[in-house]
């Protein structure tokens, strides 16, 4: 397994499966009474650029769970790349932790927090992917559906870091991704061309449409995100304008499966990607999937940190 916990593309499937695996027993074992101090004397070091509740709080419970320490480490404490360069945090920063999870705007700063560090650098959040996020809505999935392999997921929304993570992860596992996004907003081609390729190694397709009702076919898996990510706020009206069509709402869930499921990585802003009466449905797994987060961590800490444990 990697050394770090940048991206999907950087694990084969096998691993991620063994990943989601290691994830269930820990949240089994955490149901039955509590996880034994798997990393007790370990501190988790934690950058952030943007304000989180579900990174901070899920990486720091993970932590406190497994018997170590979690720091937070705030925007104004760092000032990464700009009141220190990012290598010279990542130098100092690693011989104080034994891991680093940092949430950033630009990938290039993760890329080069791991390349500098001396401890393992996990990857919370980036503009360009979001792999924990990925792996809290794999691990829900497996809980829900028999078997991952030829599952369909529709996307519907913006082509940005959680399609990314999604895409990736789909074309690792064997299920079907289609993307309904506005034009302008769609996934970077060259991303989509390498998934397409590791999607039909698996055998499975990876599919890009306009029209929502299209991508929602006989899905399995609806999902969607927030129109307006942190940093792009002053694109707001013109985004709200170009996604206005794009809500998953009754009228679309009944496009997918009988039995389809609804996701969405949170926070929602109802009444426009999602409706509160899908949000809040028999069919959302919405906060399974939030609480999902703490799990799925929990795994990747301990593959870094305690592998073979």
């Amino acid at each position: 397994m990697a050394n770090h916990f940048l991206s999907l593309t950087d694990f084969p499937s096998e691993e991620i499966e063994a990943l989601l695996a290691l994830a269930l027993r820990l949240k089994k074992e955490r149901a039955k009474g509590g996880n034994p101090p798997y990393l007790r004397g370990k501190v988790l070091g934690m950058i952030f650029q943007k304000p989180s509740l579900r990174t901070r709080v899920s990486f720091d419970m993970a932590m406190r769970h497994l018997g170590g320490d979690a720091l937070y480490l705030s925007p104004a404490e760092i000032g990464l790349g700009q009141r220190e360069s990012v290598a010279d945090v990542s130098r100092v920063l690693s011989r104080y932790v034994d891991a680093i999870m940092a949430r950033v705007f630009a990938h290039e700063h993760i890329l080069e927090l791991a390349k500098y560090s001396r401890v393992p650098v996990i990857n919370g959040l980036s503009d360009s992917e979001h792999p924990c996020q990925a792996m809290a809505d794999l691990l829900t999935l497996k809980e829900h559906f028999p078997a991952l392999k030829g599952l369909k997921l529709a996307y519907i929304g913006d082509g940005n870091n959680v399609a990314v993570s999604l895409l990736q992860a789909c074309a690792k596992l064997g299920m079907n991704f289609s993307i309904a996004s506005p034009e302008g907003y769609s996934l970077e081609e060259s991303l989509v061309i390498h998934s397409q390729k590791e999607a039909a190694a698996h055998g499975s397709r990876i599919r890009l449409f306009r029209d929502p009702a299209q991508a929602a076919d006989g899905a399995d898996v609806l999902y969607t995100d927030a129109w307006v990510s942190m940093g792009q706020e002053e694109e707001t009206i013109l985004r709200e304008k170009a996604f206005a069509g794009y809500q998953i709402n009754a009228s679309l869930l009944e496009k997918a499966k009988p039995g389809a499921v609804v996701l969405h990585c949170l926070p929602a802003h109802r009444g426009k990607e999602i409706t509160d009466e899908v949000a809040d449905g028999p069919r959302s797994l919405i906060f399974p999937q939030a609480e999902n987060r703490l799990h799925a961590q929990k795994a990747i800490l301990m593959h870094l940190l305690a592998p073979g444990a």
